[in-house]
């Protein structure tokens, strides 16, 4: 085989590692991360890794559990209107996290960011749930 070929392995290796986070909290990668991953590795491949490490290091605080600090990121989305929510979602669930916490933390965007804020919280909620139950059933 040619080296044409040897950047293009190292681009997957690096892809699939920075990747892997996602993996373990999620269960899978977001279309729009790995889109995101995939360019930067390709054009800015030091800048992308350097947002991946910070990212994973201030989501994950050693003051924080894992399904605290995915509550607080899916209330944060959802006081900012953002999809990204769902995702958080997902992750306070595999975390440990309750339905009822969930709505909790929409109860309190609510206080804060009014209707937008709870409607958000309905569809981010049910998508997770059937994120998590597709999970679930393919293994």
């Amino acid at each position: 085989m040619s080296n044409d070929n040897h950047p293009q392995s190292s681009n997957q290796s690096k892809i699939d590692a920075l990747e892997e986070n996602y993996k373990h909290i999620l269960g899978f990668v977001p279309d729009r991360i790995h889109s995101r991953i995939t360019l930067g590795v390709q054009t800015a491949p030091e800048m992308t890794e350097g947002v991946e490490r910070l990212r994973a290091q201030l989501l994950e605080p050693e003051a924080l559990d894992l399904k605290t600090s995915q509550l607080m990121a899916f209330g944060m989305l959802l006081m900012n209107l953002s999809q990204a929510a769902e995702n958080h979602a997902v992750a306070a669930l595999r975390a440990g996290a309750s339905v009822q916490e969930l709505q909790a933390v929409a109860g309190i965007a609510f206080v804060f960011r009014g209707i937008p804020a709870i409607n958000l919280s309905g569809d981010a909620i049910a998508g997770a749930l059937k994120k998590i139950e597709a999970l679930n059933k393919a293994g």
